[in-house]
């Protein structure tokens, strides 16, 4: 039997007037492509469902990534059955995970579910935004003691988004206990804490991905 992911992306595409965002387009064709490339079977979901905009700063033509792309003109929206019959869930971030996945009560709920069956969670750059609210049934965060990473808040602040930003990434990961790693800016890093996997940046797509199909193949 093929292992079956769940992706969840976001569908929010505006830090101020004049900056629009969405998903970042790398950070989920290359896990898309690399868990494709394994026979996996993806599903891939939205927080509202239907069309999923792009960050305008990530779209490359690339052709390896058109049937990603393809993916997202007409997403599921994500439900709480979501959260049976998936042995891995993937977070791609892009900006708009800060806005839309910290306090959606389906993501939540299917987040606990994951971590409660100890099933694989992923996620890279903006991302974890998904788990810093994320907890056991008991209310304990499912980050808390746990090796992670995100976009930094030295990266933030390089892009000079940090003052537009409900939170900053690090900063809120480190409040719930997770024992954040981060490298230097902008180069591939990843790591992963058991059923745990986590990636700092667009850079780090690809290894954050091969760590859940290495988790799941463990």
């Amino acid at each position: 039997m093929a292992k079956k992911i769940l992706m969840v992306v976001t569908n929010h595409t505006t830090i101020s007037d004049d900056h629009k965002t969405g998903l970042w387009l790398e950070e989920f064709a290359v896990p898309y492509l690399v868990f494709k490339e394994k026979g996996y079977d993806v599903k891939v979901t939205s927080i509202a469902g239907g069309e999923v905009a792009l960050d305008p700063n990530s779209i490359e033509e690339r052709a390896e990534w058109k049937e990603a792309e393809e993916e997202l003109k007409n997403t599921a929206k994500l439900t709480k059955d979501d959260a049976d019959g998936f042995d891995a869930i993937f977070l791609p971030g892009g900006h708009g995970t800060m806005f839309d996945f910290p306090d959606n009560e389906t993501l939540l709920y299917v987040l606990q579910r994951f971590a409660e069956k100890g099933k694989v969670i992923g996620s890279v750059c903006h991302g974890p935004a998904g788990l810093v609210n994320a907890t056991y049934a008991d209310g304990t965060p499912i980050v808390k003691g746990k090796k992670v990473s995100a976009f930094t808040d030295d990266e933030e602040r390089e892009m000079q988004l940090d003052q537009h930003m409900p939170f900053l990434l690090e900063t809120k990961l480190r409040e719930k206990g997770a024992n954040f790693e981060g490298a230097e800016k902008w180069t591939d890093h990843s790591v992963k804490d058991g059923n745990l996997v986590t990636g700092q940046n667009p850079q780090s797509s690809k290894s954050t991905a091969e760590k859940v199909v290495d988790a799941l193949e463990a």
